[in-house]
Protein backbone atom coordinates (compact mmCIF):
# COMPACT_ATOMS: atom_id res chain seq x y z
CA UNK A 1 0.00 0.00 0.00
CA UNK A 2 1.61 3.59 -1.38
CA UNK A 3 1.73 6.09 1.64
CA UNK A 4 -0.87 8.06 0.18
CA UNK A 5 -3.61 5.52 0.70
CA UNK A 6 -2.18 4.25 4.17
CA UNK A 7 -2.54 7.64 5.64
CA UNK A 8 -5.50 8.32 3.93
CA UNK A 9 -6.63 5.28 6.24
CA UNK A 10 -5.30 6.42 9.38
CA UNK A 11 -7.08 9.93 8.86
CA UNK A 12 -10.38 7.69 8.55
CA UNK A 13 -10.15 6.42 12.25
CA UNK A 14 -9.69 9.71 13.86
CA UNK A 15 -13.11 11.02 14.05
CA UNK A 16 -12.27 14.55 13.84
CA UNK A 17 -11.31 14.82 10.32
CA UNK A 18 -14.09 14.90 7.71
CA UNK A 19 -13.90 15.81 3.95
CA UNK A 20 -13.18 19.56 4.20
CA UNK A 21 -10.57 19.86 6.87
CA UNK A 22 -9.12 16.24 5.06
CA UNK A 23 -9.07 18.63 2.06
CA UNK A 24 -7.41 21.50 3.73
CA UNK A 25 -4.86 19.64 5.44
CA UNK A 26 -3.49 17.74 2.56
CA UNK A 27 -3.81 20.98 -0.04
CA UNK A 28 -2.17 23.08 2.82
CA UNK A 29 1.09 20.48 3.52
CA UNK A 30 1.35 19.03 -0.28
CA UNK A 31 0.42 15.13 0.84
CA UNK A 32 -1.30 13.14 3.03
CA UNK A 33 1.92 12.03 4.54
CA UNK A 34 3.00 15.22 4.93
CA UNK A 35 0.16 16.06 6.82
CA UNK A 36 -0.11 13.05 9.10
CA UNK A 37 3.48 13.83 10.10
CA UNK A 38 3.38 17.31 10.74
CA UNK A 39 4.00 19.15 13.68
CA UNK A 40 1.58 20.34 16.25
CA UNK A 41 2.88 23.69 15.49
CA UNK A 42 2.19 24.27 12.12
CA UNK A 43 -1.27 22.13 12.55
CA UNK A 44 -2.57 25.29 14.96
CA UNK A 45 -1.75 27.20 12.30
CA UNK A 46 -4.19 26.24 9.77
CA UNK A 47 -6.30 26.98 12.56
CA UNK A 48 -7.64 23.15 13.27
CA UNK A 49 -8.40 23.81 16.71
CA UNK A 50 -6.19 23.60 20.10
CA UNK A 51 -8.10 20.99 21.20
CA UNK A 52 -8.33 19.05 17.92
CA UNK A 53 -4.47 19.70 17.68
CA UNK A 54 -3.96 18.08 20.51
CA UNK A 55 -6.15 14.94 20.14
CA UNK A 56 -5.10 14.06 16.74
CA UNK A 57 -1.25 14.60 17.87
CA UNK A 58 -1.93 11.64 20.49
CA UNK A 59 -4.06 9.87 18.25
CA UNK A 60 -1.39 9.62 15.58
CA UNK A 61 1.36 8.89 17.92
CA UNK A 62 -1.03 5.69 19.93
CA UNK A 63 -2.71 4.05 17.35
CA UNK A 64 -1.49 1.15 15.85
CA UNK A 65 -1.85 1.90 11.78
CA UNK A 66 -0.21 -1.11 10.42
CA UNK A 67 -2.17 -3.54 13.18
CA UNK A 68 -5.42 -2.05 11.69
CA UNK A 69 -3.89 -2.15 7.74
CA UNK A 70 -3.59 -6.03 8.97
CA UNK A 71 -7.16 -6.22 9.92
CA UNK A 72 -8.41 -5.08 6.62
CA UNK A 73 -6.87 -6.87 4.67
CA UNK A 74 -7.68 -10.27 7.03
CA UNK A 75 -10.97 -9.38 6.74
CA UNK A 76 -10.58 -8.83 2.92
CA UNK A 77 -11.56 -5.50 2.83
CA UNK A 78 -10.18 -2.69 0.48
CA UNK A 79 -9.98 0.55 0.20
CA UNK A 80 -10.20 3.50 -2.44
CA UNK A 81 -8.97 6.76 -1.83
CA UNK A 82 -10.68 9.80 -3.89
CA UNK A 83 -7.68 10.40 -5.80
CA UNK A 84 -8.22 7.28 -7.11
CA UNK A 85 -8.94 6.83 -10.72
CA UNK A 86 -11.17 3.67 -9.61
CA UNK A 87 -13.29 5.90 -7.32
CA UNK A 88 -16.86 6.29 -8.62
CA UNK A 89 -16.91 9.12 -10.86
CA UNK A 90 -20.72 10.16 -9.90
CA UNK A 91 -19.28 10.58 -6.30
CA UNK A 92 -16.65 12.49 -6.66
CA UNK A 93 -19.06 15.08 -8.22
CA UNK A 94 -20.16 16.11 -4.18
CA UNK A 95 -18.89 18.57 -2.70
CA UNK A 96 -18.20 16.47 0.25
CA UNK A 97 -17.18 13.62 -0.89
CA UNK A 98 -15.56 10.68 1.40
CA UNK A 99 -11.67 10.93 0.93
CA UNK A 100 -11.78 7.09 2.02
CA UNK A 101 -13.89 4.09 0.75
CA UNK A 102 -14.02 1.37 2.49
CA UNK A 103 -15.31 -1.71 0.16
CA UNK A 104 -16.32 -5.30 0.38
CA UNK A 105 -17.21 -7.37 -2.65
CA UNK A 106 -16.01 -9.91 -4.80
CA UNK A 107 -14.50 -9.04 -8.06
CA UNK A 108 -16.96 -9.90 -11.04
CA UNK A 109 -17.06 -9.57 -14.90
CA UNK A 110 -18.59 -7.75 -16.06
CA UNK A 111 -17.48 -5.45 -12.75
CA UNK A 112 -20.52 -3.45 -11.12
CA UNK A 113 -21.64 -0.85 -13.37
CA UNK A 114 -20.68 2.77 -11.43
CA UNK A 115 -21.92 4.84 -14.54
CA UNK A 116 -25.48 3.31 -14.80
CA UNK A 117 -27.02 3.69 -10.79
CA UNK A 118 -30.08 4.11 -8.97
CA UNK A 119 -30.76 4.97 -5.66
CA UNK A 120 -34.05 3.03 -4.33
CA UNK A 121 -35.16 4.02 -0.65
CA UNK A 122 -37.84 4.32 1.31
CA UNK A 123 -39.13 2.98 4.84
CA UNK A 124 -38.17 0.23 7.42
CA UNK A 125 -42.01 -0.38 7.61
CA UNK A 126 -42.72 -1.73 4.38
CA UNK A 127 -46.20 -2.32 3.23
CA UNK A 128 -47.69 -5.21 0.87
CA UNK A 129 -47.91 -2.35 -1.37
CA UNK A 130 -44.41 -0.61 -0.84
CA UNK A 131 -42.60 -3.90 -1.30
CA UNK A 132 -44.92 -4.77 -4.61
CA UNK A 133 -44.30 -1.28 -6.17
CA UNK A 134 -40.31 -1.53 -5.12
CA UNK A 135 -40.06 -5.18 -6.37
CA UNK A 136 -41.39 -3.82 -9.71
CA UNK A 137 -39.43 -0.35 -9.74
CA UNK A 138 -35.91 -2.48 -9.16
CA UNK A 139 -36.64 -5.56 -11.75
CA UNK A 140 -37.37 -3.30 -14.20
CA UNK A 141 -34.00 -1.05 -13.65
CA UNK A 142 -32.16 -3.97 -13.62
CA UNK A 143 -33.46 -5.16 -16.82
CA UNK A 144 -32.01 -2.15 -18.44
CA UNK A 145 -28.85 -2.87 -16.89
CA UNK A 146 -28.41 -0.56 -13.97
CA UNK A 147 -27.03 -1.24 -10.56
CA UNK A 148 -29.47 -0.58 -7.53
CA UNK A 149 -27.76 1.70 -4.47
CA UNK A 150 -29.46 1.54 -1.36
CA UNK A 151 -29.18 1.31 2.49
CA UNK A 152 -29.52 -2.17 4.27
CA UNK A 153 -31.80 -1.34 6.30
CA UNK A 154 -35.05 -2.93 7.13
CA UNK A 155 -37.94 -2.86 4.41
CA UNK A 156 -37.82 -1.07 1.23
CA UNK A 157 -33.76 -0.83 1.39
CA UNK A 158 -33.98 -4.70 2.02
CA UNK A 159 -36.61 -5.57 -1.09
CA UNK A 160 -34.37 -3.35 -3.33
CA UNK A 161 -31.71 -5.16 -2.78
CA UNK A 162 -32.70 -8.37 -2.85
CA UNK A 163 -35.01 -8.09 -5.73
CA UNK A 164 -31.51 -6.68 -7.61
CA UNK A 165 -29.69 -9.71 -6.60
CA UNK A 166 -32.96 -12.28 -7.65
CA UNK A 167 -33.28 -9.66 -11.29
CA UNK A 168 -29.78 -10.85 -12.08
CA UNK A 169 -28.73 -7.77 -11.05
CA UNK A 170 -25.85 -5.78 -9.00
CA UNK A 171 -26.33 -3.55 -6.30
CA UNK A 172 -24.21 -1.67 -3.74
CA UNK A 173 -25.01 -1.27 0.24
CA UNK A 174 -24.28 1.97 1.10
CA UNK A 175 -23.75 1.19 5.26
CA UNK A 176 -23.91 3.54 8.39
CA UNK A 177 -21.38 1.72 10.79
CA UNK A 178 -18.22 0.48 10.16
CA UNK A 179 -18.16 -2.19 7.03
CA UNK A 180 -17.26 -4.93 9.42
CA UNK A 181 -20.48 -4.55 11.29
CA UNK A 182 -23.77 -6.03 9.82
CA UNK A 183 -26.78 -3.76 11.34
CA UNK A 184 -29.65 -4.82 11.03
CA UNK A 185 -28.06 -8.22 12.10
CA UNK A 186 -31.36 -9.77 10.72
CA UNK A 187 -29.74 -8.87 7.02
CA UNK A 188 -26.86 -11.32 7.73
CA UNK A 189 -27.71 -13.23 4.62
CA UNK A 190 -28.04 -10.17 2.16
CA UNK A 191 -24.84 -8.72 3.58
CA UNK A 192 -22.67 -12.16 2.44
CA UNK A 193 -24.83 -12.16 -0.24
CA UNK A 194 -23.91 -8.82 -1.85
CA UNK A 195 -20.21 -8.87 -0.40
CA UNK A 196 -19.17 -12.80 -0.72
CA UNK A 197 -21.03 -14.18 -4.28
CA UNK A 198 -20.26 -11.66 -6.67
CA UNK A 199 -23.60 -9.45 -6.10
CA UNK A 200 -21.90 -6.21 -5.65
CA UNK A 201 -20.29 -4.40 -2.89
CA UNK A 202 -20.76 -2.90 0.32
CA UNK A 203 -19.39 0.46 0.97
CA UNK A 204 -19.06 2.87 4.12
CA UNK A 205 -16.67 5.82 4.91
CA UNK A 206 -17.03 4.58 8.37
CA UNK A 207 -13.65 2.96 10.51
CA UNK A 208 -13.81 -0.33 11.27
CA UNK A 209 -15.90 -1.25 14.65
CA UNK A 210 -17.96 1.72 14.40
CA UNK A 211 -21.37 0.75 15.84
CA UNK A 212 -24.58 2.43 13.87
CA UNK A 213 -25.64 5.62 15.71
CA UNK A 214 -28.90 7.94 14.26
CA UNK A 215 -26.35 10.68 14.01
CA UNK A 216 -24.11 8.55 10.80
CA UNK A 217 -26.56 8.26 8.83
CA UNK A 218 -27.30 11.48 7.37
CA UNK A 219 -23.64 10.88 6.35
CA UNK A 220 -24.73 7.84 4.52
CA UNK A 221 -27.40 9.10 3.03
CA UNK A 222 -25.27 11.93 1.07
CA UNK A 223 -23.01 8.81 -0.22
CA UNK A 224 -26.51 6.52 -1.58
CA UNK A 225 -27.64 9.57 -3.37
CA UNK A 226 -24.01 10.73 -4.31
CA UNK A 227 -23.28 7.51 -6.13
CA UNK A 228 -26.36 7.71 -8.11
CA UNK A 229 -28.15 9.40 -11.29
CA UNK A 230 -31.31 9.60 -9.24
CA UNK A 231 -32.80 8.45 -6.20
CA UNK A 232 -36.23 6.81 -5.85
CA UNK A 233 -38.21 6.92 -3.06
CA UNK A 234 -41.15 4.24 -2.99
CA UNK A 235 -42.92 4.20 0.55
CA UNK A 236 -42.12 6.49 3.22
CA UNK A 237 -43.71 8.48 6.35
CA UNK A 238 -43.33 12.27 6.41
CA UNK A 239 -40.41 11.61 8.59
CA UNK A 240 -38.71 9.13 7.04
CA UNK A 241 -35.41 8.68 6.26
CA UNK A 242 -35.66 8.36 2.85
CA UNK A 243 -36.43 12.29 2.71
CA UNK A 244 -33.14 13.19 3.52
CA UNK A 245 -31.42 10.87 0.72
CA UNK A 246 -33.76 12.73 -1.81
CA UNK A 247 -33.04 16.49 -0.23
CA UNK A 248 -29.17 15.20 -0.72
CA UNK A 249 -30.14 13.90 -4.13
CA UNK A 250 -31.64 17.73 -5.35
CA UNK A 251 -28.85 19.62 -3.61
CA UNK A 252 -26.31 17.26 -5.40
CA UNK A 253 -28.40 18.16 -8.63
CA UNK A 254 -29.46 14.62 -8.96
CA UNK A 255 -32.78 13.29 -10.47
CA UNK A 256 -35.63 12.66 -7.43
CA UNK A 257 -38.12 10.23 -8.12
CA UNK A 258 -41.38 9.56 -6.31
CA UNK A 259 -43.87 6.73 -6.28
CA UNK A 260 -47.84 7.51 -5.79
CA UNK A 261 -49.67 5.22 -3.20
CA UNK A 262 -52.89 5.00 -1.41
CA UNK A 263 -53.77 8.54 0.57
CA UNK A 264 -54.87 6.76 3.18
CA UNK A 265 -51.61 5.59 4.26
CA UNK A 266 -49.00 7.08 6.32
CA UNK A 267 -46.64 6.15 4.10
CA UNK A 268 -47.39 7.30 1.11
CA UNK A 269 -46.93 10.79 2.87
CA UNK A 270 -42.95 11.15 2.11
CA UNK A 271 -43.42 10.18 -1.69
CA UNK A 272 -46.54 12.74 -1.99
CA UNK A 273 -44.36 15.62 -0.28
CA UNK A 274 -42.26 15.10 -2.51
CA UNK A 275 -44.04 15.24 -6.05
CA UNK A 276 -45.86 18.18 -4.22
CA UNK A 277 -42.28 19.79 -3.65
CA UNK A 278 -41.37 19.14 -7.47
CA UNK A 279 -40.08 15.29 -7.43
CA UNK A 280 -40.45 13.53 -10.66
CA UNK A 281 -44.43 11.31 -10.54
CA UNK A 282 -43.12 7.62 -11.62
CA UNK A 283 -45.33 4.41 -12.08
CA UNK A 284 -42.49 2.06 -13.64
CA UNK A 285 -39.52 1.96 -14.52
CA UNK A 286 -39.57 3.05 -18.10
CA UNK A 287 -40.63 6.39 -16.49
CA UNK A 288 -37.49 6.99 -14.82
CA UNK A 289 -35.50 5.50 -18.31
CA UNK A 290 -36.99 8.55 -20.15
CA UNK A 291 -36.49 11.24 -17.30
CA UNK A 292 -32.56 10.20 -17.07
CA UNK A 293 -32.15 10.15 -21.19
CA UNK A 294 -32.19 6.56 -21.73
CA UNK A 295 -35.13 5.66 -24.36
CA UNK A 296 -36.73 2.56 -22.99
CA UNK A 297 -38.55 1.43 -26.11
CA UNK A 298 -35.18 1.32 -27.98
CA UNK A 299 -34.00 -2.10 -27.78
CA UNK A 300 -30.25 -0.98 -28.91
CA UNK A 301 -30.25 0.36 -25.31
CA UNK A 302 -30.68 -2.82 -23.43
CA UNK A 303 -28.29 -4.74 -25.89
CA UNK A 304 -25.84 -2.41 -25.20
CA UNK A 305 -25.99 -2.25 -21.41
CA UNK A 306 -26.35 -6.42 -21.11
CA UNK A 307 -26.41 -8.20 -24.46
CA UNK A 308 -26.88 -11.56 -23.35
CA UNK A 309 -29.51 -11.07 -21.41
CA UNK A 310 -31.12 -9.37 -24.31
CA UNK A 311 -30.28 -11.76 -26.64
CA UNK A 312 -32.19 -14.46 -24.37
CA UNK A 313 -35.17 -12.27 -23.81
CA UNK A 314 -35.40 -11.76 -27.38
CA UNK A 315 -35.18 -15.30 -28.20
CA UNK A 316 -37.98 -16.33 -25.67
CA UNK A 317 -40.39 -13.75 -26.96
CA UNK A 318 -39.87 -14.56 -30.94
CA UNK A 319 -39.93 -18.46 -29.58
CA UNK A 320 -42.31 -18.42 -26.86
CA UNK A 321 -40.16 -20.41 -24.61
CA UNK A 322 -41.24 -20.95 -20.89
CA UNK A 323 -37.75 -22.14 -19.28
CA UNK A 324 -36.45 -20.03 -16.80
CA UNK A 325 -32.74 -18.56 -16.35
CA UNK A 326 -33.06 -19.44 -12.33
CA UNK A 327 -34.32 -21.84 -10.39
CA UNK A 328 -36.82 -19.84 -9.04
CA UNK A 329 -38.13 -19.33 -12.49
CA UNK A 330 -38.20 -22.90 -13.13
CA UNK A 331 -40.02 -23.55 -9.95
CA UNK A 332 -42.92 -20.89 -10.47
CA UNK A 333 -42.43 -21.22 -14.23
CA UNK A 334 -43.57 -25.32 -14.07
CA UNK A 335 -46.62 -24.18 -11.40
CA UNK A 336 -48.05 -21.58 -13.48
CA UNK A 337 -47.45 -24.42 -16.39
CA UNK A 338 -50.66 -25.66 -15.48
CA UNK A 339 -52.94 -23.43 -14.40
CA UNK A 340 -53.29 -19.69 -13.50
CA UNK A 341 -52.97 -18.83 -9.89
CA UNK A 342 -53.33 -15.97 -7.19
CA UNK A 343 -50.06 -15.26 -6.13
CA UNK A 344 -50.82 -16.39 -2.41
CA UNK A 345 -50.95 -19.85 -4.08
CA UNK A 346 -47.74 -19.55 -6.25
CA UNK A 347 -46.01 -18.55 -2.72
CA UNK A 348 -48.03 -21.60 -0.86
CA UNK A 349 -46.96 -24.04 -3.43
CA UNK A 350 -43.31 -23.11 -4.32
CA UNK A 351 -42.51 -23.15 -0.73
CA UNK A 352 -41.05 -19.78 -1.46
CA UNK A 353 -40.76 -16.40 0.37
CA UNK A 354 -43.38 -13.90 -1.00
CA UNK A 355 -40.88 -11.66 -1.83
CA UNK A 356 -38.87 -13.69 -3.82
CA UNK A 357 -42.05 -14.83 -5.79
CA UNK A 358 -42.96 -11.10 -6.50
CA UNK A 359 -39.78 -9.86 -7.81
CA UNK A 360 -39.14 -12.80 -9.60
CA UNK A 361 -42.73 -12.71 -11.57
CA UNK A 362 -41.86 -9.02 -11.95
CA UNK A 363 -39.01 -9.89 -13.93
CA UNK A 364 -41.07 -13.25 -15.98
CA UNK A 365 -43.64 -10.52 -16.44
CA UNK A 366 -41.38 -7.85 -18.05
CA UNK A 367 -39.71 -9.93 -20.20
CA UNK A 368 -43.39 -11.24 -21.35
CA UNK A 369 -43.26 -14.57 -20.06
CA UNK A 370 -46.21 -14.23 -17.26
CA UNK A 371 -48.93 -12.30 -17.54
CA UNK A 372 -51.26 -10.79 -14.42
CA UNK A 373 -54.84 -11.48 -15.40
CA UNK A 374 -56.44 -9.30 -12.97
CA UNK A 375 -56.40 -9.42 -9.07
CA UNK A 376 -53.17 -10.70 -9.05
CA UNK A 377 -53.96 -13.66 -11.21
CA UNK A 378 -51.00 -15.29 -12.90
CA UNK A 379 -50.60 -17.12 -15.76
CA UNK A 380 -48.20 -17.77 -18.88
CA UNK A 381 -48.56 -15.29 -21.63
Amino acid sequence: MDDERKYCVGFSVFPGIGPVRFKLLSEYFGSVKAAWEAPAAELRKIKLGEKLTEQFDVFRKTFDLDGYLRKLQDLHVSTLTINDPRYPKLLKEIPDAPFLLYIRGKRTDPPVNLDKTIAVVGTRNITRYGEEVTQKIVAGLVLHGFTIVSGLAYGVDAVAHQTAINSGGKTIAVLGCGIDIIAPPSNARLYHEISEEGHGAIVSEMPLGLRPNKGLFPARNRIISGLSLGVVVTEGANDSGALITARNAGEQGREVFAIPGPITSLYSRGPSRLIKQGAMLVESAEDILEELGFNPTNPSIMLRTNPTRFAEASARRANKQINGETKEEEKILAILNKERLYIDDIVRQSGLTISIVASTISVLEIRGVLKDYGEKMYGLA
